[in-house]
């Protein structure tokens, strides 16, 4: 099958011919219709994280927001069948651990990363192995397009995650979004479905733009001021309640921590860069003088996946807005080096194999 392969760090990925997968006795293998071209990608392509022995290895297919159909079964799975419509969580859990049977695959202490680790081979392929498929494969609705699915991916599941699980959010509440990629647009439209006012933060106008069609209440072009807080603190009266970092830079960091009000919440989404290198100051008096939380949030648990569906379903949610282009696996290279300068908009996603 073909499969995109990382040959060189920041260098083009190798399209190659590399053997189909077999299931293991507990595992699927999915043929993909779609994939999402995420900035996590971008940091794997790059070879961030090295810092967090997170480096993704040389010679690892990428991808990690696939979805598509059921062609091969496990003698073990019980739940799935050939033919079944299913989307992939790229935090992959093995069901058993302390962690997932108490509702947080997302952090399985013997889990899989998607895409990021030899064990676990990604979706930039024509087909993807599916571990503890009973657990970690969601059964996707008729109604619900494979590329609608890769465009929810990890993003729209991180952003939903946190703001439906990890913090205390209330309708009328104020959320502000730093960073209007992918992720940060869904976390814009999620906030909003969940009743909160969005300001969503930016240097780029288009972006914003973006962000105001999909939920944003206002926006703040960040190349415009050098007091974001302030604008925000303005704009809320007061500053947010909850304040997501979706880049994952050192400025965007403090300037959500730095935009709360009194007993706020800041949520880290992105990831760090080679600037960063996984470390950030903050102000930590400051946040223990307001009772500041700090959060750190990492996909969904595969269990909890239901939720989002249903918010799907009832129209409250619609991640095909924010799908910008559709590409073939030739082109994913050119797109992950359109991040290095943040030329992308929206969700891109694979739909040629």
């Amino acid at each position: 099958m073909r499969a995109a392969v990382l040959e060189a760090y920041g260098e083009p990925l190798r399209i190659e011919s590399i053997p189909r997968p077999d299931p293991d006795p507990h595992g699927v293998v999915v043929d993909v219709e779609a994939c999402g071209v995420c900035r996590s990608d971008w940091h794997s392509w790059m070879g961030h994280g090295e810092w967090a022995d997170d480096q993704v290895p040389i010679g690892q297919v990428l991808g990690h927001e696939p979805a598509g159909v059921v062609a091969d079964v496990g003698e073990r799975v019980e739940s799935l069948a050939v033919g079944d419509r299913v989307a992939v969580p790229f935090n992959l859990g093995d069901g058993s651990c302390s962690q997932c049977v108490s509702g947080h695959g997302n952090v399985c202490e013997d889990g899989y990363a998607l895409g990021f680790e030899e064990a676990a081979p990604g979706a930039f392929a024509e087909a993807v192995h599916v571990p503890h498929a009973d657990y970690n494969a969601v059964s996707l609705p008729d109604d619900v397009a494979f590329e609608e699915m890769a465009a929810l991916g990890c993003r729209y599941v991180t952003a939903f995650h946190a703001l439906a699980h990890r913090v205390d959010l209330d309708a009328g509440d104020w959320v502000a979004v730093h960073g209007c990629g992918g992720l940060g647009l869904a976390a814009v439209q999620v906030a909003s479905a969940l009743g909160a006012g969005v300001v969503a933060v930016d240097v780029r106008e288009p972006p914003l733009a973006f962000a105001a069609d999909v939920g944003a209440t206002e926006t703040v072009d960040a190349s415009d001021t050098d007091d974001v807080p302030g604008a925000i603190e303005a704009l809320t009266d007061g500053g947010a309640h909850v304040s997501i970092d979706a880049l994952g830079r050192a400025e965007t960091c403090r300037n959500s921590v730095d935009c709360l009000r009194s007993r706020g919440e800041h949520v880290q989404l992105g990831l760090t860069t080679e600037a960063e290198r996984g470390e950030v100051s903050l102000p930590v008096d400051a946040m223990t003088r307001w009772d500041v939380s700090f959060h750190g949030s990492r996909g969904m648990p595969p269990t909890r996946y239901d939720e989002l569906l249903r918010m799907l379903d009832a129209g409250r949610l619609d991640p095909g807005a924010l799908v910008s282009n559709r590409v073939a696996l030739e082109d994913v290279s050119d797109r992950l080096a359109a991040m290095t300068e943040y030329e992308t908009s929206g969700i891109e996603v694979v739909t040629e194999f």
